[in-house]
Order: C-alpha cells, then sequence, then structure tokens
C-alpha cells in the first residue's frame, strides 16, 4: 500500500476493538497496529484482528527492530512479524531509524548518529530486514533531544539512509517540528 493522497487510519487497539468492529467498511482506509502487539494474540481479540483484516487494510508500524542497534536483528521478531504480515496481508511496513536495544530493551527510541558509518551501518541492516521480511519497509524518522554526534544535518543523513538501504520514508510531520524546535532549524524547509 502507497500512501500517495490524503488517507484516514486509526490505531488499531484492544480497547477499541468493539468500535472498530462496529464500524462500516470504508468508514476509514486504514488501520495501524504494532505487530509486537498482536503476534501472539488470540482468542476474541485474535479473532477480532482477524476479521478487521478482511474488511480494512491493516498497516503495521514496528517498535522493536532497534535498527540502528549494534546486536544483530532479532531474526525471532523478524519470522514473526513476516508471519503475521503475511496472514494479515500487510503491504505497508515501517519502523523507527532508531536503536532501543542493547543487552536488552530500552523502552525507549535513541537517536543514531549522524555519520556516514552510521548510514551504512542503518542501511545494512534494514536492508537484511527487507530480505527477511520479504517486502520493502519504510523507516519513520524519530524526535531526539541530543544528537550524539552529527557530521551531517538529519535531513542528509536520512536521504543517505533511505538511498543506500533502498527503502521507503514514514516521514512524520509532527516529529520534524519537535526537531525544529529543540535543533533550531526551519521545519518548513525540511518538509519542502
Amino acid at each position: 500500500m502507497h500512501l500517495t493522497t490524503l488517507n484516514t487510519g486509526l490505531g488499531l487497539r484492544r480497547g477499541l476493538l468493539p468500535e472498530l468492529l462496529a464500524m462500516s467498511a470504508g468508514a476509514v482506509d486504514f488501520l495501524e497496529c504494532a505487530p509486537e502487539n498482536w503476534i501472539a494474540v488470540g482468542g476474541a481479540y485474535g479473532k477480532g484482528l482477524a476479521q478487521l483484516a478482511e474488511r480494512f487494510t491493516i498497516t503495521c508500524h514496528g517498535l522493536s527492530l532497534s535498527l540502528g542497534g549494534s546486536a544483530p536483528l532479532d531474526s525471532s521478531l523478524l519470522n514473526k512479524t513476516r508471519q503475521f504480515l503475511d496472514r494479515h496481508q500487510v503491504q505497508l511496513y515501517s519502523e523507527h531509524l532508531s536503536y532501543c536495544s542493547d543487552d536488552g530493551h530500552l523502552y525507549d527510541l535513541l537517536p543514531i548518529p549522524f555519520t556516514d558509518e552510521a548510514v551504512r551501518h542503518v542501511a545494512a541492516r534494514i536492508r537484511q530486514a527487507q530480505a527477511h521480511l520479504e517486502r520493502r519497509i519504510a523507516v519513520e524518522n524519530i524526535s531526539y533531544y541530543a544528537a550524539p554526534y552529527q557530521a551531517m544535518s538529519e535531513l542528509e543523513f536520512i536521504r543517505a539512509v533511505l538511498d543506500e538501504a533502498d527503502c521507503d520514508l514514514l516521514q512524520d510531520v509532527d516529529t520534524v517540528f519537535v526537531n525544529a524546535c529543540n535543533h533550531g532549524y526551519d521545519a518548513k524547509a525540511i518538509l519542502r
């Protein structure tokens, strides 16, 4: 699924399941979920998800892949994610351009240094994830309050990663404005 026009979606949360199931097909363009929160879910929730996947486009936004991390990618998570994406016919999968684990989950999205070495490292991991998932993915820019090291601008870094990894971008507009405020650049110029 390539969102090239204005589309409207909702977050697929367990607490919203009754309301989402009551919606008529076409009420929204897509439902987004974090696959990590649904992979092992069965029972009434699993059945509800399956029913929604028959009526709505499901997109997924991962939280735990740690594309910028130094530990090997979690092949078990990648296998389970691929099975989940296949089962629910998910065409659009995105993940944060950050890292979130190091000898365990850190429960935060941490920024990556904006360097050529980091571009090569992250791009290789994105290509590995795409090969494992058997689909192209998108990476999302993250908000950051301190940058570990910036040999290039955020925009140059993101463009270099996209080019080298041959992946898509999920541009979080709010994040652009937060980063612009925190780091003193023009958000509108970035978006252009």
